[in-house]
């Protein structure tokens, strides 16, 4: 009797042991949760050049903004960073010494400092935009500007009488690629016999060349112009010569508003908050962000009285078609400039083809 009681005892002390762990495993586990939920974020956001731009990097600030007044957190930034390894690794080190735990590097530019400095601050999460490499404390993100540009293509297409439109672009890369190429296809999709003049600058910000470039495009005879360019120069350009004009990034009417129709602009504050509330979460990891139209990351900027005619009801049209699945803009037949078919018909381009664009769709002139 004594033998089966003190089983009996043993087997009762062995199950609330057991509970008393299980329990004990709840609290510690809770108690985690609460410490990274409750972890204080503080970001670093770096610039390739001016706040005062008006353009990439005001879109940035700007997203920088709205995530001080959406989620509280601290951040600091650095503006006119050269996009070189040591000086982005320097800018790195530094913020993290001022108690930076995330690490926003918003130029392409910038990856290789930011891959270096991720490797050495396992505990500092980075973020890159419109890179090509991870790690497992780095991402990168980038939205599907090309949908928009798509549809200024249409504005700009119903808007030319010459059939002949200026691009001021930045650099000869597949981001600055693909963008022309879809600002072309949706030239082309109201004007068929419609070409684009592309100049470039080999800039991101500089007024005065990217001023220049618009207007030697207004010398070849083109009557509408549109950038890959971080100021208002190209469309300055064009207001001076009495023509009509395409900005980029944000909405830049105030800076010529007789020849100012429209932008592809960026909203970045989503992106961040999103991000940001998931470290603070701990249900953070990297990977790559690539959205478009349905996000809010990009979208058209309202149309101005200067905008041809019926383009907004064409532009909410086709917006509709992209959103819905129906036009995937990148689907062939395309030809390039030689008038070779490089995508068959019927054949949408894969995200990776995409992302290392190389040529120039049929309509384009120019050289990469």
């Amino acid at each position: 009797m004594k033998k089966k009681l003190g089983s009996l005892i043993l087997a009762v002390t062995l199950i609330m042991s057991l509970a008393l762990v299980g329990c004990g495993d709840k609290k510690t586990v809770t108690e985690n949760e609460t410490k990274t939920a409750d972890k204080k974020v503080k970001v670093g956001f770096i610039y390739v050049g001016p706040v005062g731009d008006e353009g990439w990097t005001y879109s940035h600030d700007v997203g920088r903004k709205g995530l001080e007044k959406e989620l509280g957190v601290e951040t600091l930034y650095k503006e006119s960073v050269k996009e070189d390894l040591a000086e982005v690794e320097k800018t790195c080190e530094d913020m993290i010494n001022q108690g930076a735990n995330v690490i926003v590097g918003t130029s392409f530019g910038f990856m290789d400092g930011m891959v270096a400095s991720a490797a050495k601050h396992p505990e500092v999460k980075y973020l890159h935009a419109s890179g090509n490499k991870t790690s497992e404390n780095m991402s990168n993100y980038f939205g599907r500007i090309y949908q928009a540009r798509y549809l200024s293509g249409i504005v700009a297409g119903m808007k030319t009488k010459t059939n002949k439109i200026g691009y001021v672009a930045a650099f000869a890369m597949p981001e600055v690629t693909r963008g022309i190429n879809a600002f072309t296809l949706g030239v082309q999709s109201v004007k068929p016999e419609a070409i684009v003049k592309v100049k470039w600058t080999n800039t991101w910000y500089d007024p005065a060349k990217e001023k220049e470039a618009g207007k030697a495009l207004i010398a070849e005879g083109v009557d509408v112009i549109t950038q890959h360019q971080d100021t208002a120069g190209p469309l300055q350009a064009a207001e001076d010569a009495g023509i009509s004009a395409i900005g980029y990034n944000t909405d830049m009417q105030a800076k010529a508003p007789k020849a100012y129709m429209t932008s592809p602009v960026w909203n970045w504050t989503p992106y961040y908050v999103e991000q940001v509330k998931a470290i603070q979460a701990g249900t953070w990891k990297s990977g790559s962000y690539w959205e478009g139209l349905e996000s809010g990351i990009v979208a058209l900027a309202p149309l101005t009285a200067v905008a041809p005619t019926g383009a907004k009801e064409a532009v909410e049209k086709a917006k509709a078609a992209i959103l819905s699945g129906e036009n995937k803009i990148f689907v062939g037949p395309i030809m390039d400039q030689s008038g070779a078919v490089k995508v068959a018909k019927d054949k949408v381009m894969t995200d990776k083809e995409l992302l290392e664009f190389n040529w120039f769709v049929k309509g384009v002139e120019g050289k990469l």
